[in-house]
């Protein structure tokens, strides 16, 4: 075999394995982000009767329209509802929302930066 014709072979072997590499790498990929896309689930949105009505008069039906109000209210509303006695934002996301994960890390949130915090984080997992 000429020196020419061992380069052409290796050069086909070497191009075979990167071919082989990247398909598998695509077909790794493309399994990762399928499973990760598994793990969302649709944003719940309450029907009109189980809305929150904030005290401000924001009318709130998913957890995306609550991370906007937290985020806009005045401390004194976000007060009003957020107490050491009751927690108006955790028992809506509980029972309306049905999202218990949530709820339960809006209950140890005490200020209004913690709670958009937590209801973003918990967005996350749903697609919009």
């Amino acid at each position: 075999m000429s020196a020419s014709s061992a380069k052409k072979t290796t050069v086909k072997k070497v191009a075979k394995k990167v071919i082989a590499k990247k398909a598998v790498s695509k077909k790794v990929t493309a399994t990762k982000s399928a499973s990760k896309a598994k793990n969302f689930q649709a944003l719940v949105c309450a029907i009109d009767g189980e809305c929150f009505w904030s005290r401000d008069g924001q009318i709130l039906s998913n957890l995306s329209d609550l991370s906007l109000a937290i985020g806009s209210m005045d401390d004194e509303i976000f007060l009003h509802h957020v107490s050491t006695e009751k927690n108006d934002f955790a028992d809506w996301v509980e029972h309306v929302l049905q999202d218990q994960d949530c709820a339960e890390a809006l209950r140890k949130a005490r200020k209004k930066e913690q709670a958009q915090k937590v209801v973003d984080l918990h967005l996350s997992k749903y697609i919009s």
